[in-house]
Protein backbone atom coordinates (compact mmCIF):
# COMPACT_ATOMS: atom_id res chain seq x y z
CA UNK A 1 0.00 0.00 0.00
CA UNK A 2 1.41 3.56 -0.60
CA UNK A 3 2.56 5.60 1.75
CA UNK A 4 -0.06 8.45 3.12
CA UNK A 5 0.96 11.42 1.48
CA UNK A 6 1.00 9.46 -2.07
CA UNK A 7 -1.84 7.78 -1.35
CA UNK A 8 -3.73 11.49 -0.75
CA UNK A 9 -1.78 13.18 -3.80
CA UNK A 10 -3.38 10.57 -5.98
CA UNK A 11 -7.16 11.17 -4.29
CA UNK A 12 -7.60 14.90 -5.24
CA UNK A 13 -10.70 14.65 -4.14
CA UNK A 14 -9.96 15.02 -1.03
CA UNK A 15 -8.46 17.94 0.93
CA UNK A 16 -6.55 18.92 3.90
CA UNK A 17 -8.32 21.10 7.32
CA UNK A 18 -6.91 24.23 6.25
CA UNK A 19 -9.08 23.94 2.65
CA UNK A 20 -11.77 26.82 2.30
CA UNK A 21 -14.27 24.36 2.08
CA UNK A 22 -14.95 24.34 6.00
CA UNK A 23 -14.51 22.43 9.15
CA UNK A 24 -17.29 19.81 8.34
CA UNK A 25 -15.41 18.60 5.08
CA UNK A 26 -11.97 18.78 6.94
CA UNK A 27 -13.84 16.60 9.85
CA UNK A 28 -14.81 14.56 7.58
CA UNK A 29 -11.49 14.15 5.73
CA UNK A 30 -9.65 13.77 8.85
CA UNK A 31 -11.80 10.36 9.99
CA UNK A 32 -10.73 9.09 6.04
CA UNK A 33 -7.37 9.64 7.15
CA UNK A 34 -7.60 7.71 10.08
CA UNK A 35 -9.54 4.81 9.33
CA UNK A 36 -6.41 4.63 6.01
CA UNK A 37 -3.77 5.34 8.73
CA UNK A 38 -5.85 2.44 10.94
CA UNK A 39 -5.87 -0.20 7.67
CA UNK A 40 -2.28 0.45 6.82
CA UNK A 41 -1.58 -0.55 10.14
CA UNK A 42 -3.33 -3.19 10.32
CA UNK A 43 -2.04 -4.05 6.72
CA UNK A 44 1.14 -4.12 8.24
CA UNK A 45 0.41 -6.52 11.34
CA UNK A 46 -1.52 -8.89 8.96
CA UNK A 47 2.11 -8.70 6.61
CA UNK A 48 4.14 -9.08 9.56
CA UNK A 49 2.46 -12.32 11.04
CA UNK A 50 2.57 -13.46 7.38
CA UNK A 51 6.49 -13.25 7.18
CA UNK A 52 6.65 -14.91 10.08
CA UNK A 53 4.49 -17.76 9.87
CA UNK A 54 7.48 -20.02 8.24
CA UNK A 55 9.31 -21.77 11.13
CA UNK A 56 13.09 -23.16 9.47
CA UNK A 57 14.47 -25.75 11.02
CA UNK A 58 18.07 -26.32 10.91
CA UNK A 59 19.32 -30.17 9.64
CA UNK A 60 22.98 -30.91 10.27
CA UNK A 61 24.64 -33.72 9.41
CA UNK A 62 28.38 -34.79 7.82
CA UNK A 63 27.38 -36.38 4.22
CA UNK A 64 28.03 -34.44 1.11
CA UNK A 65 25.20 -33.44 -0.73
CA UNK A 66 24.96 -36.61 -3.16
CA UNK A 67 25.57 -38.95 0.21
CA UNK A 68 22.28 -41.10 0.30
CA UNK A 69 21.32 -39.75 3.43
CA UNK A 70 21.56 -36.15 2.15
CA UNK A 71 19.30 -37.10 -0.41
CA UNK A 72 16.44 -38.86 1.58
CA UNK A 73 17.09 -35.59 3.43
CA UNK A 74 15.87 -33.66 0.76
CA UNK A 75 13.03 -35.26 -0.11
CA UNK A 76 12.01 -35.03 3.64
CA UNK A 77 12.69 -31.46 3.64
CA UNK A 78 10.07 -31.46 0.62
CA UNK A 79 7.55 -33.25 2.08
CA UNK A 80 7.70 -31.28 4.86
CA UNK A 81 7.35 -27.75 3.12
CA UNK A 82 4.58 -29.56 0.93
CA UNK A 83 2.59 -31.21 3.45
CA UNK A 84 2.57 -28.31 6.05
CA UNK A 85 1.68 -25.53 3.41
CA UNK A 86 4.73 -24.07 4.03
CA UNK A 87 4.66 -23.58 7.56
CA UNK A 88 7.91 -25.53 8.05
CA UNK A 89 11.10 -25.35 6.09
CA UNK A 90 13.55 -27.69 6.54
CA UNK A 91 16.97 -26.12 6.30
CA UNK A 92 19.74 -28.77 5.01
CA UNK A 93 23.32 -27.68 6.90
CA UNK A 94 25.42 -30.76 4.93
CA UNK A 95 29.04 -31.65 4.52
CA UNK A 96 29.54 -31.06 7.97
CA UNK A 97 28.30 -26.97 7.87
CA UNK A 98 27.76 -27.19 11.37
CA UNK A 99 30.35 -29.38 12.24
CA UNK A 100 30.99 -32.86 13.10
CA UNK A 101 28.80 -35.67 13.63
CA UNK A 102 29.29 -35.60 17.55
CA UNK A 103 29.23 -31.41 17.14
CA UNK A 104 25.68 -31.50 15.36
CA UNK A 105 24.26 -34.09 17.71
CA UNK A 106 25.15 -32.19 20.73
CA UNK A 107 23.96 -29.17 19.13
CA UNK A 108 20.59 -30.97 18.71
CA UNK A 109 20.35 -32.19 22.60
CA UNK A 110 21.25 -28.34 23.59
CA UNK A 111 18.80 -26.99 21.48
CA UNK A 112 20.90 -24.68 18.84
CA UNK A 113 20.35 -27.23 16.10
CA UNK A 114 17.06 -28.76 15.24
CA UNK A 115 17.46 -31.76 13.59
CA UNK A 116 20.10 -34.17 12.19
CA UNK A 117 20.65 -37.35 10.81
CA UNK A 118 23.74 -39.37 12.30
CA UNK A 119 25.35 -42.79 12.44
CA UNK A 120 23.98 -44.49 15.28
CA UNK A 121 27.39 -45.31 16.33
CA UNK A 122 28.02 -41.80 17.73
CA UNK A 123 24.55 -41.61 18.64
CA UNK A 124 25.70 -44.45 20.95
CA UNK A 125 27.34 -41.56 23.02
CA UNK A 126 24.85 -40.38 23.95
CA UNK A 127 22.16 -43.23 24.11
CA UNK A 128 23.99 -46.71 25.22
CA UNK A 129 21.02 -48.48 23.83
CA UNK A 130 21.86 -48.17 20.41
CA UNK A 131 25.34 -49.94 20.70
CA UNK A 132 24.22 -53.29 19.88
CA UNK A 133 24.17 -52.62 16.61
CA UNK A 134 27.42 -51.43 16.66
CA UNK A 135 28.56 -55.67 16.94
CA UNK A 136 30.30 -56.64 13.61
CA UNK A 137 28.86 -59.18 11.54
CA UNK A 138 25.12 -58.64 13.32
CA UNK A 139 23.02 -57.88 10.19
CA UNK A 140 22.61 -60.47 7.20
CA UNK A 141 22.00 -57.95 4.62
CA UNK A 142 19.64 -54.55 4.48
CA UNK A 143 16.10 -56.48 4.72
CA UNK A 144 17.13 -58.12 8.00
CA UNK A 145 18.72 -54.68 9.48
CA UNK A 146 15.36 -52.64 8.46
CA UNK A 147 13.11 -55.60 9.88
CA UNK A 148 15.14 -55.11 13.36
CA UNK A 149 14.73 -51.15 13.27
CA UNK A 150 10.90 -51.33 12.07
CA UNK A 151 9.81 -54.01 14.70
CA UNK A 152 9.78 -54.34 18.26
CA UNK A 153 13.40 -53.98 19.45
CA UNK A 154 14.10 -50.83 17.30
CA UNK A 155 10.96 -49.46 18.61
CA UNK A 156 12.10 -50.54 22.27
CA UNK A 157 15.30 -48.18 21.25
CA UNK A 158 13.98 -45.38 19.60
CA UNK A 159 12.11 -45.18 22.97
CA UNK A 160 14.96 -44.49 24.97
CA UNK A 161 15.99 -41.35 22.45
CA UNK A 162 14.51 -38.54 25.31
CA UNK A 163 16.41 -39.86 28.12
CA UNK A 164 18.65 -38.54 26.53
CA UNK A 165 17.69 -35.15 25.17
CA UNK A 166 16.23 -36.42 21.69
CA UNK A 167 12.89 -37.33 19.91
CA UNK A 168 13.64 -39.94 16.92
CA UNK A 169 11.80 -39.90 13.86
CA UNK A 170 12.86 -42.43 12.32
CA UNK A 171 15.72 -45.04 11.04
CA UNK A 172 17.16 -46.53 8.50
CA UNK A 173 20.97 -46.79 7.13
CA UNK A 174 23.30 -46.42 5.37
CA UNK A 175 24.49 -49.86 3.85
CA UNK A 176 27.69 -51.63 4.70
CA UNK A 177 31.29 -50.89 5.62
CA UNK A 178 34.52 -51.82 3.79
CA UNK A 179 37.61 -51.62 4.29
CA UNK A 180 40.28 -49.14 2.53
CA UNK A 181 44.09 -48.58 2.78
CA UNK A 182 47.37 -47.38 1.04
CA UNK A 183 49.86 -50.40 2.90
CA UNK A 184 48.93 -53.58 1.06
CA UNK A 185 45.74 -55.93 -0.25
CA UNK A 186 43.45 -57.40 2.91
CA UNK A 187 41.92 -60.44 2.16
CA UNK A 188 42.50 -61.54 5.42
CA UNK A 189 41.99 -60.80 9.23
CA UNK A 190 45.94 -61.66 9.28
CA UNK A 191 46.26 -58.51 6.53
CA UNK A 192 44.99 -55.95 9.08
CA UNK A 193 47.79 -56.10 11.67
CA UNK A 194 49.63 -53.14 12.37
CA UNK A 195 47.74 -51.06 10.56
CA UNK A 196 46.76 -47.69 11.32
CA UNK A 197 42.76 -47.65 10.88
CA UNK A 198 40.55 -44.21 11.40
CA UNK A 199 37.65 -45.13 13.64
CA UNK A 200 34.19 -43.46 14.77
CA UNK A 201 34.52 -42.43 17.79
CA UNK A 202 32.80 -45.42 19.27
CA UNK A 203 33.72 -47.97 21.84
CA UNK A 204 33.01 -51.14 20.16
CA UNK A 205 34.78 -50.47 17.32
CA UNK A 206 37.60 -49.55 18.90
CA UNK A 207 37.50 -52.80 20.65
CA UNK A 208 37.12 -54.68 17.59
CA UNK A 209 40.09 -53.53 15.61
CA UNK A 210 42.36 -54.18 18.71
CA UNK A 211 41.30 -57.43 18.70
CA UNK A 212 42.04 -57.62 14.76
CA UNK A 213 45.10 -56.53 15.75
CA UNK A 214 44.86 -52.33 14.05
CA UNK A 215 45.72 -49.41 15.47
CA UNK A 216 42.21 -47.80 15.56
CA UNK A 217 42.59 -44.09 15.28
CA UNK A 218 39.07 -42.32 16.42
CA UNK A 219 38.72 -38.83 14.47
CA UNK A 220 35.50 -37.14 12.96
CA UNK A 221 35.33 -37.50 9.51
CA UNK A 222 35.68 -34.17 8.33
CA UNK A 223 39.14 -34.79 9.33
CA UNK A 224 39.77 -38.43 7.40
CA UNK A 225 40.48 -37.27 3.91
CA UNK A 226 43.59 -34.92 5.16
CA UNK A 227 44.71 -37.49 7.51
CA UNK A 228 44.84 -40.07 4.97
CA UNK A 229 46.45 -37.72 2.57
CA UNK A 230 49.44 -37.20 4.89
CA UNK A 231 50.13 -40.40 6.12
CA UNK A 232 48.41 -39.70 9.58
CA UNK A 233 46.03 -42.92 9.63
CA UNK A 234 46.89 -45.97 7.10
CA UNK A 235 42.86 -46.90 6.52
CA UNK A 236 39.19 -45.78 7.55
CA UNK A 237 36.31 -47.89 6.76
CA UNK A 238 33.01 -46.72 5.40
CA UNK A 239 29.92 -47.58 4.05
CA UNK A 240 30.36 -47.63 -0.15
CA UNK A 241 28.81 -44.36 -0.16
CA UNK A 242 30.38 -42.43 1.89
CA UNK A 243 33.94 -43.47 0.68
CA UNK A 244 32.66 -41.68 -2.65
CA UNK A 245 31.17 -38.59 -1.22
CA UNK A 246 34.32 -37.99 0.93
CA UNK A 247 36.67 -38.46 -2.18
CA UNK A 248 38.46 -41.17 -0.09
CA UNK A 249 39.42 -42.93 -3.44
CA UNK A 250 41.31 -40.13 -4.12
CA UNK A 251 43.97 -40.82 -1.64
CA UNK A 252 43.69 -45.14 -1.02
CA UNK A 253 45.27 -47.56 -2.88
CA UNK A 254 42.79 -50.85 -1.72
CA UNK A 255 39.77 -51.44 -1.06
CA UNK A 256 38.55 -54.60 0.92
CA UNK A 257 34.84 -55.76 0.53
CA UNK A 258 34.49 -57.22 4.38
CA UNK A 259 30.95 -55.92 5.50
CA UNK A 260 32.23 -56.28 8.41
CA UNK A 261 29.23 -53.79 9.89
CA UNK A 262 26.01 -52.44 9.04
CA UNK A 263 25.72 -48.77 9.67
CA UNK A 264 22.25 -47.62 10.56
CA UNK A 265 21.46 -43.89 10.99
CA UNK A 266 18.74 -42.17 12.91
CA UNK A 267 16.89 -39.02 12.49
CA UNK A 268 16.81 -36.57 15.46
CA UNK A 269 14.87 -33.58 16.33
CA UNK A 270 15.22 -31.56 19.64
CA UNK A 271 12.27 -32.27 22.01
CA UNK A 272 11.37 -28.71 22.59
CA UNK A 273 10.63 -28.74 18.82
CA UNK A 274 9.15 -31.18 18.73
CA UNK A 275 6.81 -30.24 21.47
CA UNK A 276 6.20 -27.33 19.65
CA UNK A 277 4.50 -29.75 16.57
CA UNK A 278 1.04 -29.85 17.04
CA UNK A 279 -0.56 -33.32 16.64
CA UNK A 280 -1.16 -33.44 13.15
CA UNK A 281 2.49 -31.87 11.98
CA UNK A 282 4.06 -34.43 14.11
CA UNK A 283 2.71 -37.20 12.00
CA UNK A 284 3.58 -35.34 9.45
CA UNK A 285 7.46 -35.16 10.17
CA UNK A 286 7.12 -38.78 11.71
CA UNK A 287 5.79 -40.16 8.17
CA UNK A 288 8.12 -37.72 6.08
CA UNK A 289 11.10 -39.23 8.01
CA UNK A 290 9.97 -42.75 7.08
CA UNK A 291 9.86 -41.79 3.55
CA UNK A 292 12.91 -40.02 3.32
CA UNK A 293 14.74 -43.29 5.07
CA UNK A 294 13.13 -45.84 2.20
CA UNK A 295 14.80 -43.15 -0.40
CA UNK A 296 17.78 -43.39 1.25
CA UNK A 297 17.97 -47.13 1.07
CA UNK A 298 16.90 -46.32 -2.89
CA UNK A 299 19.98 -44.32 -3.15
CA UNK A 300 22.26 -46.74 -1.03
CA UNK A 301 21.50 -49.52 -3.50
CA UNK A 302 22.17 -47.45 -6.50
CA UNK A 303 25.59 -46.16 -5.52
CA UNK A 304 26.44 -49.93 -4.47
CA UNK A 305 26.05 -50.85 -8.16
CA UNK A 306 28.10 -48.16 -9.71
CA UNK A 307 30.12 -47.21 -6.85
CA UNK A 308 32.60 -49.97 -7.42
CA UNK A 309 33.37 -48.39 -11.17
CA UNK A 310 33.52 -45.38 -9.85
CA UNK A 311 36.64 -46.00 -7.00
CA UNK A 312 38.25 -48.51 -10.01
CA UNK A 313 38.58 -45.34 -12.33
CA UNK A 314 40.17 -43.42 -10.10
CA UNK A 315 42.89 -45.98 -9.38
CA UNK A 316 41.35 -47.90 -5.92
CA UNK A 317 41.96 -51.62 -6.59
CA UNK A 318 38.84 -53.41 -5.53
CA UNK A 319 39.30 -56.87 -3.57
CA UNK A 320 36.29 -58.36 -3.49
CA UNK A 321 37.76 -61.94 -2.46
CA UNK A 322 37.71 -61.92 1.03
CA UNK A 323 38.08 -64.13 3.79
CA UNK A 324 35.00 -63.48 6.39
CA UNK A 325 35.14 -66.58 8.62
CA UNK A 326 38.98 -65.17 9.67
CA UNK A 327 37.33 -61.85 10.85
CA UNK A 328 35.05 -63.71 12.68
CA UNK A 329 37.43 -66.27 14.14
CA UNK A 330 39.68 -63.49 15.54
CA UNK A 331 36.79 -61.81 16.82
CA UNK A 332 35.59 -64.64 18.94
CA UNK A 333 36.72 -64.28 22.22
CA UNK A 334 35.31 -60.51 21.69
CA UNK A 335 32.10 -61.76 20.59
CA UNK A 336 31.94 -63.74 23.85
CA UNK A 337 32.16 -60.21 26.04
CA UNK A 338 29.43 -58.33 23.71
CA UNK A 339 27.12 -61.33 24.22
CA UNK A 340 27.69 -60.99 27.87
CA UNK A 341 27.10 -57.56 27.57
CA UNK A 342 23.82 -57.33 25.14
CA UNK A 343 22.03 -60.69 25.97
CA UNK A 344 18.90 -61.32 24.94
CA UNK A 345 19.02 -58.36 22.82
CA UNK A 346 21.82 -59.36 20.62
CA UNK A 347 20.25 -63.26 19.55
CA UNK A 348 17.05 -62.05 19.10
CA UNK A 349 18.66 -59.64 16.39
CA UNK A 350 20.26 -62.45 15.26
CA UNK A 351 17.36 -64.37 14.86
CA UNK A 352 14.90 -61.46 13.58
CA UNK A 353 13.77 -63.05 10.41
CA UNK A 354 15.04 -66.28 10.44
Amino acid sequence: MAPVSEWRSSHPGLKSSSSSDGQSRSLKGGRHMKNHIALTALALVIGTGLAHAQTVLNLGFVGGPQAPEAIGMAQFAEEIEERTEGRYKIQLQGGGALGGDRDVIEGVQFGTIEMTVSSTSVVVNFAPEFGVFDVPFLFRDFDHAEQVFEGDIGTEIMGTLPNAGFVGLAMGGIGFRQLTNNVRPVTTAADVEGLKIRTQQNELHLQAWEALGALPTPMAVTEVYAALQQGVVDGQENPVGAIINNRFGEVQKYMSITNHAFTPVVLLINPGVYGGLNPDDREIFHEAAVNAMQRTREEVEKIQESGLDTLRETGVEILTEVDGDSFREKLEPTFAKWSERFGERLDAIRNTGK
